[in-house]
């Protein structure tokens, strides 16, 4: 599995459980999605990704090199 499907996945459940939590359990919860936006809207301009750089460490490259 490529580093970026596991991002997507691990980004859109915590956006998914922060947005039925904030419904469901206590508004306090929406500050998950928000500050995950936050996170993500500068990583378009730094290129700075903290999921990326602990999957990085983690996870072996899915392309193998000569």
């Amino acid at each position: 599995m490529s580093k970026r499907r596991i991002h997507d996945g691990i980004v859109g459940a915590l956006v998914a459980a922060g947005v039925l939590l904030g419904y469901f359990a206590s508004a306090w919860w929406l500050w998950l999605p928000g500050i995950l936006g936050i996170v993500l809207f500068q990583s378009a301009f730094s290129g700075f990704c903290p999921l990326y750089y602990v999957l990085d460490r983690t996870c072996p490259d899915s392309r193998e090199r000569a």
